[in-house]
């Protein structure tokens, strides 16, 4: 006879199961969604962000964007919020939204920009607007040259990057006229790189590579740096060269900026490579879904091993009352 005791393991295994599922069961869930968004790195933000991003974060880094005066920042995080309903106080947008003006209405603009024109160093806005002129039309490049050669004839250290960066620039930017404008993305990263080298924004490794890399392979580099360049601003550009640590990262940067637009230097800053790659390692994510996957076949096993329990326990119960009526009868039957 099955006795109450072995339903009543039979249950607790089951219970313990079940609680087990609850923690198991979600992550392996969200391991194979990982996976399957290995490929996509706008699909891999926003599973990070589901759980790095909430109204406290976001406020956070808001405050901390103004108080050092990086208005552009503030609002990637406001835009980022706002796209993923993320409710925030109204003085803290209004807030960000005085911030703009008063940057906007600055009187130093012509200044910065005739200082980043001269320079080549992005300093703010209106500084990297003039940087970016000045190479458009080749006179940043030329300046480049010239400053390094004078360096080499001074006898002083010769910055061989920015030299071979700026050789290149002019033929981009020839490249740009002459194919009305579809070679801009590449001027453009060439840009943003001779300014993070400039301004020490750019890793040894990934400079390293640089270096390494065929002329073919640093223009297609250039040109996924340019497009992050126009998706966001040249801010946003050199945040994303400190997260690349080789040139294949770019692309995958790229395909992020495409996504997100303004939000990518707010799913930089909060991320870093967890933006474009994923945090667990793929074995990780894949024991996450077998022990999901036994667990609950282990609390499915443990059901129905105590409904059988159950359900035969019940049959003997109505086959010992059905013996004892018979018995009853019989008993009752017999003669005296």
């Amino acid at each position: 006879m099955l006795t109450r005791l072995a339903i009543t393991v039979s249950l607790g295994i089951a219970a313990l199961l079940a609680l087990a599922a609850m923690t198991s069961v979600p992550q392996g869930v969200g391991a194979a969604r990982a996976i399957a968004a290995a490929d996509d790195p706008a699909r891999i933000a926003d599973l990070a962000l589901d759980r790095a991003f909430d109204a406290t974060v976001a406020t956070r880094e808001i405050e901390e964007a103004l108080a050092a005066g990086d208005t552009e920042l503030a609002r990637s995080f406001l835009d980022l919020a706002a796209e993923r309903a993320v409710a925030l106080p109204p003085a803290l947008t209004q807030k960000v939204e005085a911030a703009e003006q008063d940057a906007a209405t600055a009187s130093s603009h012509a200044a910065s920009f005739a200082r980043g024109f001269v320079t080549g160093k992005p300093e703010d806005i209106a500084s990297t607007a003039g940087m970016l002129t000045g190479d458009l039309f080749v006179f940043g490049d030329v300046r480049d040259v010239v400053r390094e050669g004078w360096h080499g004839l001074s006898g002083e250290e010769v910055d061989k990057v920015v030299l071979g960066l700026a050789g290149t620039g002019i033929a981009v930017t020839a490249g740009v006229y002459f194919s009305a404008g579809l070679a801009a993305p590449a001027r453009a990263g060439l840009s943003v790189i001779k300014a993070a080298k400039r301004t020490e924004r750019i890793g040894l490794p990934l400079l390293r590579l640089i270096k390494l890399e065929k002329r073919e392979k640093l223009i297609e580099f250039v040109g996924d740096l340019g497009r992050v360049q126009q998706r966001t601003s040249t801010r946003g550009a050199l945040d994303t060269l400190k997260v690349a640590e080789r040139p294949a990262d770019m692309a995958r940067l790229a395909g992020l900026a495409a996504a997100k637009g303004s939000k990518t230097r707010a799913i930089v800053k909060l991320l870093g490579r967890g933006a474009i790659f994923l945090t667990s390692s793929a074995f990780t994510l894949a024991s996450w879904m077998f022990w999901a996957l036994i667990n609950l076949f282990g609390f499915c096993a443990a059901c129905k091993r105590t409904a059988e329990r159950m359900t035969l326990r019940h049959c003997e119960r109505r086959r010992l009352k059905r013996l004892k009526a018979q018995l009853t009868l019989a008993s009752a039957a017999a003669p005296a």
